[in-house]
């Protein structure tokens, strides 16, 4: 159902983590937990203190990409400390075809943002029925 798609995930936390989290170019990356519940498959990404204006959710095709700021302090004071990072967050994953991404539901709640997506109709599991019986044949005789 899902795949992951950026293989440089934990090399950039490591570096962020080493070098401080203003240092590189790629965008921050928010921490997700994605399971399944009965039809419906459910992603949540952690975003404290992003403001929800900010979110932007797109799909195209099976890529979703998810889009959030957390706007950088600006002020006359002096920081202490600076541990959360600021600015843009971004993720995209690769959702298989047996998801319905057009009825894809987005809440926000808590600086948790949920989607709920559920498994497209053709890919649920589904009974074939057998049916039994005589079977007429027509049979012809061929003469030479």
């Amino acid at each position: 159902m899902y795949m992951r798609t950026d293989p440089f995930r934990d090399f950039d936390r490591l570096a962020q983590q080493v070098l401080g989290a203003g240092t590189t170019s790629r965008p921050a990356v928010m921490p997700m937990d994605a399971w399944r519940e009965g039809d419906t498959f459910v992603i949540e990404f952690d975003l404290p203190g992003v403001p929800a204006e900010t979110l932007d959710i797109d799909v195209e095709r099976n890529v979703l990409t998810v889009r959030a700021e957390r706007p950088r302090r600006s002020g006359d004071w002096e920081t202490l400390a600076s541990e959360r990072p600021s600015g843009l967050f971004s993720r995209q994953l690769v959702l298989g075809d047996n998801l319905d991404l057009e009825k894809l539901e987005a809440s926000y709640d808590d600086g948790v943002l949920r989607l709920r997506v559920p498994v497209a109709e053709r890919a649920k599991p589904r009974r074939i029925e057998v049916s039994s019986g005589t079977r007429s044949e027509d049979t012809t005789a061929i003469s030479s």
